[in-house]
């Protein structure tokens, strides 16, 4: 593949406040739920546009173009983060939660996307 030898850069999403929400989620975490949710965002470092699912998911829907679902399960543990694939060769990481149901809720695809428009109109200015 065209991509294979490419490295990927995985940028967190920052708050114009400074906070980093996918970082905050990720400390809070026991030590070896954080180690798997850092290994798998070494893979998607790695791997970038070649990972398919059961590992990430593209989210459906027009209002969601563009965003991806990391999916992390770590013994009783769901969680999720979502990306987007930036300026080609940079993820951004938007937004990071622990996953109740079995469909993803629009409360959080809604802040994710919010996060999207919010860093793409910064890139702007």
């Amino acid at each position: 593949m065209l991509y294979d030898n490419m490295k990927w850069k995985i940028e967190p999403y920052e708050k114009l406040n400074g906070e980093i929400p996918v970082l905050e989620y990720i400390l809070e975490l026991p030590p070896k739920h954080k180690a798997k949710i850092e290994s798998e965002i070494d893979i998607l470092e790695k791997h970038g546009i070649n990972l398919i699912y059961p590992s990430v998911l593209k989210l459906k829907g027009k209002r969601y173009k563009g965003l991806w679902e990391m999916r992390i399960k770590f013994s009783n543990n769901i969680s999720r983060i979502i990306y987007f694939l930036h300026k080609q060769d940079t993820f951004v990481l938007l937004h990071a939660f622990s996953k109740k149901t079995y469909k993803t809720q629009k409360k959080e695809l809604e802040i994710s996307r919010d996060r999207m428009n919010e860093y793409l109109k910064r890139e702007v200015y």
